[in-house]
Parts: structure tokens; sequence; C-alpha cells
């Protein structure tokens, strides 16, 4: 099995909304992954208020976990002191509920990486020094 891949919200709103910026990149990305992708339920309600703001159907983040390819890969009631604890150290940037549980998950899901659109996860790190392999489009220079 290969090492799992955790989702922020952007890939997903971007896989989903046609107008999105980075829609042929997530949709090549998708199609480059074997699901189950991880994600939280944090970062699937945010990429279910934006969807819908770009006008996509209600359900169509609860349709990629229905057919398997997100699965919720953290039970928050279970890690809510550590990723409170995340939350608290990254006061400053500020991390969302959504980007804490995703640093705790990258810490109990050893080889992982975030397919995230988020630059925050160039400074976060996971148990509190280990860089977060991440995978995101390259920056856009403007010359």
């Amino acid at each position: 099995m290969s090492a799992p891949i955790l989702i922020d919200t952007g890939p997903i709103v971007a896989l989903l909304c046609q107008s999105d910026r980075h829609h042929h990149w997530a949709r090549d990305r998708f199609a480059e992954i074997e699901p189950p992708l991880l994600s939280c339920e944090a970062v699937l309600a945010e990429a279910d208020h934006l969807t819908r703001r770009h006008g996509r159907a209600p359900g169509s983040v609860a349709g990629l976990v229905r057919r398997g390819v997100i699965r919720v890969g953290l039970e928050l009631a279970k890690e809510i002191e550590a990723v409170a604890a995340i939350q608290i150290r990254y006061q400053d940037t500020p991390a969302s509920l959504a980007d804490a549980c995703l640093i705790r998950m990258s810490e109990i899901h050893d080889g992982s990486r975030v397919l995230t659109f988020d630059s925050d996860f160039r400074i976060y790190r996971r148990r509190g020094r280990e860089v977060i392999p991440s995978w995101m489009p390259e920056p856009q220079r403007s010359w």
C-alpha cells in the first residue's frame, strides 16, 4: 500500500469547480492518486461551503466520501488535545481547525503528504520539528 495522501480544502474545491484556477492541476493529481485520500470533517465542511458558493449542488463533497474517493482519517474527539495544542503553537499563523487536524493526521499517518494549496504547510511542522511533506502547485512568478 502506498503512503497516504491527506487532502486539504483547496484541491477538493478545485476538483469539483471547473471555474477554479487550479481545476486542471487538481484533476490531474486526482488521476494520479489511488483512493482513498484521507481528510477530516473540518476540511470537508470547508470544502462543502466553498463548493456551494461556487454553485455546486449540495452533496458534491459528500459524494466523494460516499464513493470512497475521500475517507475521514481522524476522529477529532480522540485527538482534540493534540489538535488544540497545534492550534495554540501556530496561533500567529493562525492554524485553522482544518489545518491543525491535517497536521495531526500527518503525525499519525507515517509517510503521508498533504495535497494542498496552503503555503502555510511550508511553515507548519509535525511533531514540532519535522517538515510536513506537501504536494502543491508551483508558485506563479510575476516577472
